[in-house]
């Protein structure tokens, strides 16, 4: 009700209840029950990176099938590519990359992999990770205009500007 309004016969007014120091002990007892601790942020932010390296996997195995001809020399480009960009070792890249096929065979879109991407990384990163689909699709060397399509659209996904984009594939270029 406004101030200064009384309320209809029958109907009792509610008031907001005032903020007392054993309300105030109770909500920071709610909040310390609910909020993660600190080993468990750090675990989370772990986890995250592993979700990062998936989802970056799995849009480098997208480059390999796209043009429907898989072709050694672009999976060696993938193997390097995450060698390079995330320094694992052999038998790590070889679950990663596995894992990476089964989640890009069940996915119906790229959104899983561009939405992580969006929130886990910056623009640099998001740029390298456009370098690596430009050496990913000029290793066998030529450029489908599959390959090149969904270099622009993952792109657009992950909001990396235009001339980022051609400086990328300059610099895959020239690797």
């Amino acid at each position: 009700m406004r101030p200064g309004r009384q309320a209809p016969a029958g109907v009792q007014q509610s008031r907001v209840p005032e903020t007392t120091p054993s309300t105030l002990a109770m909500l920071k007892t709610l909040k310390a029950i609910f909020e993660p601790p600190a080993a468990a942020k750090a675990e989370h932010r772990g986890h995250s990176e592993r979700q990062l390296q998936l989802a970056t996997a799995a849009l480098l195995v997208e480059m390999t099938r796209v043009d429907y001809d898989v072709q050694g020399v672009e999976l060696e480009a993938v193997i390097q590519a995450v060698r390079t960009a995330f320094g694992l070792q052999e038998t790590e890249i070889e679950e990663l990359l596995q894992l990476a096929e089964a989640e890009r065979d069940r996915a119906t879109s790229y959104f899983p992999f561009t939405s992580l991407i969006n929130k886990g990384c910056d623009l640099e990163e998001k740029e390298k990770l456009i370098e690596l689909m430009w050496r990913v699709a000029l290793s066998d060397g030529r450029l489908d205009k599959y390959e090149e399509h969904l270099i622009r659209k993952v792109a657009g996904l992950i909001y990396v500007p235009r001339d980022r984009i051609v400086a990328a594939r300059r610099r895959a270029e020239r690797t």
